[in-house]
Formats: structure tokens, sequence, C-alpha cells
């Protein structure tokens, strides 16, 4: 295996025997197929877009546009499955490479029956072999089969950003919000893959997949605004109650809105865990007095906030940690969606879109004594762009007085390595003047600090999930137009990421889309680019690795 897609690359280059995130050596490996696999099945829907298009008026091209359309989904989750922490059920990942060639092969036969030719299709989009010389072809077309390292890094940021998309899209479509530009930019990503495109036009993809990527988190956006309402500010209990309860974890609203419907009148209380937190600030959710509070911190922590649950925990989406030999609570953990683990009961989506069955997740509930308390206050949530906007008079005044002199928006992942303490002490060490935005897990560093009000603000601001990280950019843009600003480069506002994982990547190429610069980025830059495509990002966008809390404090705050 060789994987160097997440923040925690061995050695700051890649895994090679097992990822540092648990995940063994041959679910890396199905998970390349995977990957070759819808690479070759883009291709193809590629090859019949261009049927389609130059189909004549029998059809109206109709028949392939269909065709097209119904891969959608399945790209989506394809790649979903493939995200850190997210599905480590090697008979799903299997399942899914034999539909992967399914498709591919049903949309060839379409190319041929259009007209088209098939002629030049690389290996990806005709490669079929017996299921047990899958592991062998995995390290075949793995990452490291593209031998130049420039070409590798381009490549591979990417897949990797496209990754990130997909999930937001994915989450967004659960809702009922899809945009087929959108959908139609992920496949040809994955096709362009299968082509020896010049570094001009690789280059070219990767900045489309930011603006790509602010697209997505808005669909996202409007999908779960208008289903559940804009988040208002909230704060949330960390406590417990003296009854069972069900922890949900992820980032899925619809499943979690399912679920308290469900556990509506049950005696049942519901909490929520890691990136579910925001769901307080949702009316819709919110109206449910059995959504009594948050539990536990950031994913990483979840071998031993699980095991002192008591209750069954519902995995969502990422970030699924696999248990430690000496945790209890394997027997009632449940996923869902794009997530698996061997050993975890998986609740299947509703044939007919309806709502999931969670009575497992139920009676199992009944069986369980209530949760271990965790020690922690209250938490501060809920300022998500309609919110901040409608506190915009005060933000503006704050800003005009001097009380405010800089904003610095610290979002992203959250992760193990004792060097994300950096974002604790920065949070702390930022002047009084300074006000944190905040959205992903990265906040579970510093979101128990009392770090008090400016201006009668709070000086941490959370808009939310990662994906909300499109709430912080309509905020910086609805400062630059009531400050009078022309250049976004020009706000108060300095950007201090820290990444773990792929969604942190689409919202880092987002940014870069919206001409931010000179964003620091940690706690390490990503493995995956070469020291020529790290230079590219440096000299074009002023893209710059942390330092020391003193020296980025000093020059967050140098120009304000």
């Amino acid at each position: 295996m060789f994987c160097f897609q997440c923040e925690e690359a061995a050695t700051g280059t890649g895994c090679t025997v097992k990822g540092t995130c648990g995940k063994p050596e041959t679910t890396a490996v199905l998970q390349d197929v995977l990957i070759f696999a819808i690479r070759g099945l883009a291709w193809t829907a590629e090859t019949l877009h261009a049927v389609a298009l130059g189909s004549e008026e029998r059809d109206g091209g109709a028949g392939p546009r269909a065709l097209l359309a119904d891969q959608a989904p399945f790209l989506r989750e394809a790649l979903f499955a493939t995200i850190t922490n997210v599905n480590w059920d090697e008979s799903r990942l299997r399942a899914m490479i034999t539909e992967a060639l399914d498709r591919r092969d049903a949309l060839a036969r379409a190319v041929v029956a259009g007209g088209g030719s098939l002629n030049d299709a690389p290996e990806a989009a005709v490669w079929r072999a017996p299921e047990a010389t899958w592991l062998e072809k995995g390290v075949e077309v793995g990452v490291l089969a593209t031998a130049d390292a420039d070409r590798r890094s381009l490549r591979e940021l990417l897949v990797i950003g496209v990754k990130g998309i997909a999930a937001y899209a994915q989450h967004a479509a659960t809702l009922g919000r899809t945009d087929p530009q959108v959908d139609d930019f992920i496949r040809e990503a994955l096709a362009s893959t299968c082509r020896d495109l010049p570094r001009e036009d690789m280059i070219a993809l990767v900045l489309r997949a930011g603006s790509v990527a602010v697209s997505a988190m808005a669909l996202l956006d409007a999908a779960n605004t208008d289903t559940y309402g804009h988040p208002e500010m909230t704060r949330v209990s960390t406590g417990v109650g003296d009854r069972p309860g069900i922890l949900i974890s992820g980032h899925d609203l619809k499943d979690l809105a399912d679920l308290l419907e469900q556990t509506a009148g049950t005696g049942i209380d519901v909490y929520t865990h890691g990136e579910m937190l925001p769901a307080h600030a949702y009316p819709s959710l919110a109206r449910h007095s059995h959504l009594v509070g948050n539990y536990g911190g950031a994913w990483w922590r979840q071998t031993t906030e699980f095991e002192s649950f008591q209750g069954p925990i519902l995995m969502t989406t990422n970030c699924l940690v696999p248990p430690r030999r000496t945790n209890t609570y394997l027997s009632r953990l449940f996923t869902t969606r794009a997530v698996g683990y061997p050993g975890a009961m998986h609740i299947p989506d509703a044939p007919d879109g309806t709502a999931k069955d969670f009575s497992v997740v139920i009676e199992r509930a009944r069986q369980c004594p209530p949760p271990q308390p965790l020690q922690g206050p209250d938490l501060s949530i809920g300022f998500a762009h309609q919110q901040v906007l409608l506190l915009a008079d005060q933000v503006v005044a704050a800003v005009s007085s001097g009380a405010v002199r800089r904003f610095v928006v610290m979002a992203g992942c959250d992760g193990r390595h004792t060097g994300r303490q950096y974002y604790s002490d920065l949070a702390e060490a930022l002047p009084e003047d300074a006000i944190i935005l905040t959205a992903g897990c990265a906040k579970y560093r510093y979101n128990t600090l009392d770090v008090g009000t400016v201006g009668g603000l709070p000086r941490l601001l959370d808009a939310g999930q990662c994906n909300d990280s499109y709430s912080l950019v309509k905020i910086a843009l609805a400062l630059k137009e009531a400050l009078g600003v022309e250049d976004i480069n020009d706000l108060p506002i300095a950007y201090d990421i820290a990444w773990y994982e792929q969604k942190a990547v689409a919202v880092l190429l987002a940014l870069l889309s919206l001409g931010v610069k000179g964003i620091r980025l940690g706690p390490t830059l990503p493995a995956f680019l070469s020291p020529a495509v790290a230079e590219t990002l440096v000299s074009t966008f002023d893209l710059k690795p942390i330092g020391t809390v003193a020296e980025d404090c000093a020059a967050i705050m140098a120009d304000a």
C-alpha cells in the first residue's frame, strides 16, 4: 500500500504497511482498485457524453443523457467511501468495485451503440479480472503508478479535492439537492486522470476544483437551511441525563432528523458527537426536547468517549476510528450511508427514499444504561452567515471603532498529533481585539476556552461543520462590501487553517479559488504536494506552513 491523502501520512511521506488511521493494507489496496475502476467509469462516461452531444434528432441523446445522470450518485458514494476514516468494510468495497465495472461496461455498450469508438480507451476503461487478483492489481495501479512526482502531485491533489467535493454533494443529495455542474465536474476530473494532460491543464483543473467546491458547499448550505432553518445562536449542554441515550456522529443532518422523529416519546435521549454538534443550532432540529446535548469532543477521542457513553452509537459519515481490542462498544456501533466497519451493524437506505428504519438502534438503547458523565462547559454555537449578518451593524461598529482589529479564521480539522496543541495555544495567545471564526472539528482544540467578548460580540464565533466554511466565506464577502474594501485580501482577516482529510483539502481549494492569499496551513503541509507543486502554491497564493505560536500571532496582528 501507499497512502498519503491525510495529514497523518507516516514520516510525512505516506503509509506503506498500515495506515496511521488504522486502515489495514488490504483495505487501502482495495480502495485503490475502486478509484481505478471509477476513473475508468468516468472516462467511459465522458466518451458517452461526447456521443450524446453528437447524436442526431433520432433520440436527441436522451438515452445517453439518462445513463450519464444515473452514474452521478454512484461516483459520489464511491469517492466518499475512500475518504479517510469512512469505510473499513472490505466486502462492501469489493461490491462497489464490481458495480463500477458493470456500470462502466454498460456505458461502453452504449458508446458503441451510439456510433462512438473505444479504440483509444485507457486500461482503466477496459480492465476486468477475477476478484482473486484485485489486491495484486491494486498495488500496480495505486498512487505510485504515476512515476513523475509533479504529475502525481497534481493528479492526486485533484482526486483528493474531488473526494471532498463528492462528500459535500452527497450530503446535499440526501436532502434532494443536486447540481449537474458539480456532478459533471466530478466525472470530468476523474476522467482527466486517465490522460496525460499538460501541466498547465492539470493546474487549471485543480483551480476549477476549488470553484466547484464553493458551489458544492453552497448547495449543501441551501439544502440544510431550507430544510431545517438557519442556525441561531445556541448554548449546548455537555452534561448527561438519567435516561438511556443514542449518540449520533458524523455530518448528515437528515439521519439525525429521522432518528429524532423515531425516538420521540420513547424515553430515549439523543446526543450529538463531533461534527454533529452544530445540529443543535438548526431550529427544526432543536425543537426536539430529547435532543439533550453534545457528548465528547473531536473524532480522535472516540475510542474512550464511545466506551463511556454506554449506549448505541450511530456513525453517519466520517470519521470512524477502529475500536481498540479492549473496547466493548463494537456490539452497539451502527453505521449508515457510506460508512462501514466489520462487526458493526449497517443501517441501509430505505429503498423508496423515505426515512430509514432506526428501530434496531432504538431497541439497543433500551437495553443500555445512561451515559457516564464527561466534564465540560456548555458550548456556544450557531454563528453561521445568516446569524452573523444579523449582527452586521455591531460587527462593523466594532471594527470601525478599533475594538476589533482582526478576525482569525481557524477552521478545519482536529487530529491526534501533539503538534495540534498549536491551535489551542494560538487561540489563547491572540489578543483581546481579535475574534476567532471557526468551522469544523478544529474548534474542539479551543471551544471550551473562556476567551470572553469584545465589542459586545463573543470572541469565538462557531459557524458549524467543515462545510460551513462556506459561511465564513459569505461573512468575509459581506464584510468586504460593508467596509468598502475592493480586495478580499485587504480585509482585517487572517487564515490559519488546520487540515486532516479530503474535505479540508476541498475547503482549501475553495479559498484559493476565491483569491484568498497568505493562508497558514498546518500542522504540516500535505505529503501529496511535491516540492515544485508546493512552490507553485506558495508563489501564486502565498500559502505557508504554520510556525511557532509567538511568530504567527505577531504576524497575524502585525498589519491590523
